[in-house]
């Protein structure tokens, strides 16, 4: 059974900084992605930053470039974001995700987490 539990969210003010954590188990990790995404209220879940367990290869998407980082820990099977200043339009919750590469270049992600909530007060 895959489990993902994220944590490390709360409340900051902007500029200020956070650090989350997604602690996986079930699987060898190591031939999967490791992602982070977030889904603000009322829009739709969107993706922020992924990693590849082999190689720690790393992509983010345009708006965290910079301010944000992904990591892993392969000893403790765990994924961290690095959040750094902090802007209001971050604010939402913020879910890890597991999965693999197609052939097509794209991933698809099977497992998620119950996500941990980030608000950025202005």
């Amino acid at each position: 059974q895959v489990q993902l539990v994220e944590s490390g969210g709360g409340l900051v003010q902007a500029g200020g900084s956070l650090r989350l954590s997604c602690a996986a188990s079930g699987r060898t990790f190591r031939s999967y992605a490791m992602a982070w995404f977030r889904q603000a209220p009322g829009k739709e879940r969107v993706f922020v930053a992924r990693i590849r367990w082999s190689g720690g290869s790393t992509y983010y998407r345009d708006s965290v470039k910079g301010r944000f980082t992904i990591s892993r820990d392969n000893a403790k099977n765990t994924v961290y974001l690095q959040m750094n200043s902090l802007k209001p339009e971050d604010t939402a919750v913020y879910y890890c995700a597991t999965g693999v590469q197609r052939s097509s270049g794209t991933y698809e992600y099977d497992y998620w987490g119950q996500g941990t909530q980030v608000t950025v007060s202005s």
